[in-house]
């Protein structure tokens, strides 16, 4: 059975930085590309970075390029999300989801993944 779950969500204050994590299981890792969605409150969710299964490509939306560091660890079957910076807007619900690959404008598509963790929250507050 597949399966995504997200952890390291929390409080942090603002300009701190958290590490997400996706720990999967039920499939092969190294076969599947890895994305990161947020749905902050009352908002859609937005794609914020895709790792391919070799992790050898990485695609970041230019608004939160270089605050976002995607990488996984395909021995852990695990795929983290450092996020650094963080400020009250990011605030949300943040997923990760897997899909057969990543590819420009491709991978913002929600749609285009075959499964999806339960999420974790991420709130940043002073």
């Amino acid at each position: 059975q597949v399966q995504l779950v997200e952890s390291g969500g929390g409080l942090v204050q603002p300009g701190g930085s958290l590490r997400l994590s996706c720990a999967a299981s039920g499939f092969t890792l190294a076969y599947f590309a890895i994305a990161w969605f947020r749905q902050p409150p009352g908002k859609e969710r937005e794609g914020l970075s895709c790792i391919n299964g070799g992790g050898d490509a990485t695609f970041y939306p230019g608004s939160v390029k270089g605050r976002f560091t995607i990488s996984r660890d395909n021995a852990k079957n695990t795929v983290y999300l450092e996020i650094n910076s963080l400020q009250p807007d990011d605030t949300a619900v943040y997923f990760c989801a897997m899909g057969d690959l990543c590819l420009r404008d491709y991978w913002l598509r929600s749609s285009n993944y075959n499964a999806w963790g339960q999420g974790t929250q991420v709130t940043v507050s002073s």
